[in-house]
């Protein structure tokens, strides 16, 4: 058996199952996209790619297997959806994700297509396996499923210790070496056995951390929100379908975002870090509940509204509202006193951490810096934020 030296993981030992895979077309398109999209302008050295970090989600799920006595024929199709978990990822991960859950009506671990013929379907069923099984483990459905898509998910364990790795941030480090040794099934259920309630907490405060200093970087949020629109633009005035969309690089959709008129500006502010700037970055208490919990048409009505008001042209004003604040790892399930529970009814630090996520919460407008001012009065006018 091979093995691919990892930045984190040290020696990952690839299976022949794994060894095929990583050489189909599909796979090896995750080596041009970046795990952190837009977070990397902000960590110059959040370089790492969804490739190694599919290659460690799979190492996890290995050791997982192996600590709890999943027998070879099932382990191996959990191997497999750990290693292709994010294959249905679209250019730029999660920053293109909503424009193809409305294009194309699927979220990116929907990847029963992308298994069910071509290459990725060869090797599986070369190897016995099910393709149809295994996207339905990538969609965290079955038992075994939970490990790689649920609260407990070894998904999770490697981008918090990988992203901390490769920003520098030591915030998303955590033990996952003990998170799993104290997996087990409880019935159907995956939680973590008793006395690790603490276990627990470390993962919901490292994810807390990393969501204010890293993955909600306003940096970050503000060239997300610049590229999403973009891509809406592009798609909207070019013939490119957004099945075509879905499948590109990162540095594909930038080359097409540059080739095309409609686009040509915000694809050279990206690459040039000529960002927007804050008109508003509101905090929650500040915000009427109809912004927080508007969706895609009405934040775009939001936008038209402002920039009529504020007398510039409608793609110079973003309005980037989060929804509600959430935390659903608080709905963990821990063993206390030989009853499985949920962390949230245990953890003294959950009402803490979700307080901190409450606080932390902003609601964004985002300008040209040149019409800061007149977007920023025009939008408390138009979504009555508190000032």
């Amino acid at each position: 058996m091979k093995a691919i030296k990892d930045s984190v993981h040290d020696h990952i030992p690839i299976c022949p199952l794994a060894s095929d895979l990583l050489e189909t077309p599909a796979f090896q398109r995750l080596r041009h996209i970046k795990q952190l999209s837009t977070v990397r302008l902000v960590y110059p050295s959040a370089n790492h790619t969804r490739f190694e970090h599919s290659l460690g989600v799979y190492y996890l799920a290995r050791e997982a297997c192996s600590l709890l006595g999943v027998g070879e024929d099932r382990a191996k199709a959990v191997r497999s959806a750990a290693l292709l978990h994010d294959v249905g990822h679209g250019p730029y991960g999660h920053q293109t994700e909503g424009i193809i859950e409305r294009r194309l009506g699927k979220h990116h671990d929907e990847v029963g297509d992308l298994l069910s013929s071509g290459r990725l379907a060869d090797v599986l069923e070369s190897h016995g396996l099910d393709p149809e099984e295994v996207a339905e483990l990538v969609e965290g459905r079955g038992r075994l499923g939970q490990l790689v898509a649920g609260e407990l998910d070894v998904d999770r364990m490697d981008y918090l210790v990988r992203d901390a790795h490769h920003t520098g941030v030591p915030y998303g480090t955590i033990d996952h070496s003990r998170l799993l040794a104290a997996l087990q099934f409880r019935g159907d259920e995956l939680v973590l056995s008793e006395g690790n309630v603490q276990t627990a907490e470390g993962t919901l405060v490292a994810r807390t951390l990393m969501n204010a200093t890293v993955y909600r970087h306003h940096v970050s949020r503000i060239a997300g929100e610049m590229l999403e629109r973009a891509s809406e633009r592009l798609l909207d005035s070019t013939d490119l379908d957004a099945g075509q969309f879905a499948r590109m690089t990162d540095a594909r959709l930038l080359g097409a975002l540059r080739d095309c008129p409609a686009t040509e500006d915000a694809a050279r502010r990206l690459e040039h870090r000529d960002l927007y700037k804050r008109a508003v970055w509101a905090k929650f208490d500040a915000v009427p509940e109809a912004v927080v919990t508007a969706d895609h048409d009405q934040v775009r009505a939001f936008e038209r509204e402002v920039a009529e008001v504020a007398g510039v042209s409608p793609e110079e004003v973003l309005v980037d509202t989060p929804g509600e604040p959430s935390m659903p790892e608080t709905s963990t399930r821990v063993v206390v006193d030989g009853e499985v529970r949920r962390l949230a009814d245990e953890s003294p630090l959950v009402e803490g951490l979700r307080a901190a996520g409450r606080a932390q919460w902003r609601l964004g407008v985002y300008a040209p810096e040149e019409t800061v001012p007149e977007v920023r009065a025009a939008a408390e006018r138009v979504l009555g934020l508190a000032t």
